[in-house]
This record gives structure tokens, sequence and C-alpha cells, in this order.
């Protein structure tokens, strides 16, 4: 969906760990022709800067994870301001450990869908028009990530991962962001 518009239309697709965000966000990208989607997991930071001995996992996960500047810089600012993105930029590797240089281009009124966890934090939350949020339980979610993150390891390792990483972390957005309350919309 093009809209006639200099400003650009940006949805957030939100949702713990497993909660179906990619598919989702998929889904609908497919629904709004013209659309783009940009997934969070390509603004991480690598391993030496989120995995940090300093501090317990969950923190890490929860502050030290994402390239929050760098997608505001690139993506969501210049989209705000309503202007075209025709560069290119830093995406993460998850195999390598390392970016990749990938041209965009998106012209101004272009619907645009991030799909990621954390969306509605402070330093985000303002650059989304609509935000919505998959509301799926621990439980469910731990299941698919069992299915899912295989990379991780054995079923032991992915299951601690999710509880001393992902879950705390999320537990700490709920607390801080409310991301209930102030989602537009709320899938479950």
């Amino acid at each position: 969906m093009i809209r006639q518009t200099d400003q650009s239309y940006i949805i957030g697709i939100d949702g713990g760990g497993g909660s179906g965000k990619t598919t989702y966000a998929r889904t609908l990208q497919r629904q709004l022709q013209g659309s783009i989607l940009f997934e969070l997991d390509d603004f991480i930071h690598m391993e030496k800067i989120r995995y940090n001995d300093n501090y317990e996992e969950w923190y890490c996960y929860y502050y030290l994870q994402w390239r929050y500047d760098y997608l505001v810089e690139k993506i969501l600012q210049p989209l705000k301001n309503g202007l075209d993105i025709n560069e290119t930029i830093e995406i993460y590797d998850k195999a390598t450990d390392s970016y990749t240089l990938r041209k965009f281009a998106v012209p101004a009124g272009t619907t645009v869908i991030v799909e990621g966890v954390f969306l509605q934090r402070p330093e985000l939350r303002s650059y989304f028009d609509k935000v919505i949020y998959l509301d799926v339980d621990k439980k469910t979610r731990l299941k698919r990530a069992l299915d899912r993150d295989t990379y991780i390891g054995s079923s032991e390792e992915i299951v601690s991962k999710y509880e001393n990483r992902y879950f705390p972390a999320e537990d700490r957005y709920i607390e801080q962001c409310n991301p209930l309350l102030f989602a537009d919309v709320i899938k479950k």
C-alpha cells in the first residue's frame, strides 16, 4: 500500500520472543502492497557488545542487544521527516557475527513495517504510527522456541537462554513500558 503523502506510515509488530512477530509481519507485508519490512534482528550489536560478563544475561539482552540509535538514524527518523531512504545500511549477519552492507530504497510515503521485541521503549515508540502487540503466553513461546531456535543448542540450552536472558528482559520491558496498555492493537 503506497500512501499519497510524503510521510511514511510506520507499523510496529511487537511481542516477546516466539510470539509470531516475523510470521505476522510477513503476512501483513503481503497484504499491504508496496510495503517494506525491516526486522529488528538486523540491527543487533555484535556479540562482544551484547554479551558482557559484567552484567546479568537479561540486562545484556534488554540494554545492550540492539542498535536503536542506528535504526533511528538510518530508517525511522528519515521516514518520519518525509524523506526518501536511498543508501547502503549495515545489517547484522548472525552466521558471521558481522555486518553486511545492503542497499535500501524506500520512497517517502511508503508503508513500513518494523518487527521486533521491545518496540515500545521510549527511544522507539514515537516513531510508530501504529503498534500491534502479539500477546502470547511464555509456555507457548518456549515450545515454539524449542522447535525453532536449534541454533542455540540443546533443548536444555534453549530453555536456559529463555529463562535467564529473554524472559527476564521481557518482564522488565512489561514492567517499564507497559506495552499491552500502549499498543494500538493486541493480538492473542
